[in-house]
């Protein structure tokens, strides 16, 4: 009977510990500008092949640390139509505006996961990413804290632009 009582004791407190941190994500931006993808101004080419992604990396982060923001890495390819679905979406006033005043972003040239994967490795994650467009999500520090949900706007063309926005402002606090 104590076990069991200790049990559910400790399953409360991980439950209510968990409140506070849901509780002090900021809202995120209401999307207004558009009402469905269709809507989407989709950009053609959102990550420059030809970028020098650790060098892109470096300065998001350096520029994170003085700026007290946190860093979002998008990781993508242009021939992704999921892709370039979540930067139309990122480029909408109202989600730049919050982007902008909470993240350091940088598009990060994927390939067909044959370029600069170097850039996730650099937060343990070596394996081939589940799907593109994958955000990684990181403190100023190099903390990594969307490590499980890293491919969660996979399948961009089947959420709504305000499921985006939404899950990008989770992270902010």
């Amino acid at each position: 009977m104590i076990a069991r009582q200790a049990l559910i004791c400790a399953a409360a407190f991980v439950v209510l510990s968990a409140i506070p941190a849901i509780a002090s994500a900021l809202p995120a931006p209401r999307v207004t500008s558009v009402q469905s993808l269709d809507q989407l101004a989709v950009p053609d080419r959102p990550y420059d092949e030809s970028a020098n992604a650790d060098a892109a990396v470096d300065a998001a982060f350096a520029r994170a640390s003085a700026e007290h923001k946190l860093v979002l890495i998008d990781l993508g390819g242009n021939w992704c139509a999921d892709c370039r679905i979540l930067a139309g979406v990122m480029d909408l006033p109202e989600v730049r505006s919050f982007i902008d005043a909470h993240y350091v972003s940088v598009s990060v040239d994927v390939g067909r996961f044959n370029r600069n994967l170097q850039i996730p490795a650099r937060f343990g994650i070596t394996s081939r990413l589940e799907a593109v467009p994958a955000l990684l999500i990181s403190t100023p520090e190099g903390k990594l804290l969307d490590r499980e949900k890293v491919s969660a706007l996979g399948d961009a063309r089947s959420m709504s632009a305000q499921a985006m926005a939404d899950w990008l402002a989770q992270w902010v606090q």
